[in-house]
């Protein structure tokens, strides 16, 4: 029975940031299992237009407003869902934001860290004992949202990216402390995705290069199929193979003792491209 198993009739999906973007598309993704949602987000109406395109008649969607920064809303959360669905199965800690900001702004730092970071604490923290106990007689999994900048890390938002790296390494060893149980744990690391996040918008159109958020929850559902931790996701620009050339060559400034972030330095970009392209993947 793979990871892909959690997907399964009158199991329940617990998913934040699913008011749009990869987290309705994972909701989506839930529903045409046959599965129940609570669907979490801090925006009211993206919340009432999101439920009613997963389904707004069903007492199967529940939506709840809630700041995922913010512990005490978290334990409100876990007693709303499990009086209404007696269990979680699927718990998607999705809910980011991309603020944008620089040395000395504090409350750059603070809003990002507190919600992509300690929002995925605080879910872990609550949530986990829930979907666990679900796992006596059901398949769980836990998909954590990382990002590729918190992989390669590129220069111009030092914060995301630091909130992100520390994501990875959670997800990392939640996959590791649980590793004998029957709950596994996903990293899920969209590539260009259309979205809010990203800039996208009820009337712009999509780039050619970008992944919808569907195909996203669809990979998702493949590498979950395949028991994979890592779903590093392409897109229409970037291929898998390119992605492990950049992280190689990120992890490469370690290893050869260069300066960090060389992959961007004018006097090492030549270098870091010409190597690339030779790189057998």
């Amino acid at each position: 029975m793979s990871a892909a198993a959690v997907f399964a009739p009158g199991s329940t999906a617990l998913i934040t940031g699913g008011a749009s973007g990869v987290g309705l598309a994972i909701a989506k993704l839930c529903r045409s299992k046959g599965m129940k949602l609570l669907l979490v987000d801090r925006n009211a109406d993206a919340l009432d237009k999101a439920k009613a395109e997963v389904g707004s008649s069903s007492t199967d969607v529940v939506t709840s407003v809630l700041d995922v920064s913010k512990l005490d809303d978290w334990a409100s959360l876990r007693d709303q869902a499990t009086k209404i669905f007696g269990s979680i199965e699927l718990l998607v800690l999705n809910a980011g934001v991309a603020a944008r900001g620089t040395w000395g702004d504090d409350d750059y730092f603070r809003t990002t860290l507190e919600t992509n970071l300690f929002g995925v604490l605080h879910g872990i923290n609550t949530f986990l004992p829930v979907v666990q106990e679900a796992a006596k007689s059901r398949p769980t999994a836990v998909v954590i949202t990382g990002s590729k900048q918190g992989i390669t890390n590129p220069p111009g938002n030092a914060a995301y990216n630091a909130s992100k790296s520390a994501v990875k390494t959670l997800a990392e060893h939640l996959s590791w402390d649980l590793r004998e149980t029957k709950t596994s744990v996903h990293l899920l690391v969209p590539g260009w995705t259309f979205t809010g996040l990203t800039g996208g918008g009820q009337t712009k159109e999509k780039p050619a290069g970008a992944w919808a958020p569907n195909q996203v929850a669809d990979f998702l559902y493949k590498k979950m199929e395949e028991d994979k931790f890592y779903v590093i996701c392409p897109d229409n620009e970037t291929t898998e193979e390119t992605d492990k050339k950049r992280m190689l060559w990120s992890v490469g400034d370690i290893i050869k003792e260069r300066p960090p972030l060389t992959r961007w330095r004018p006097e090492w970009k030549e270098e870091a491209a010409e190597t690339m392209a030779k790189t057998q993947i």
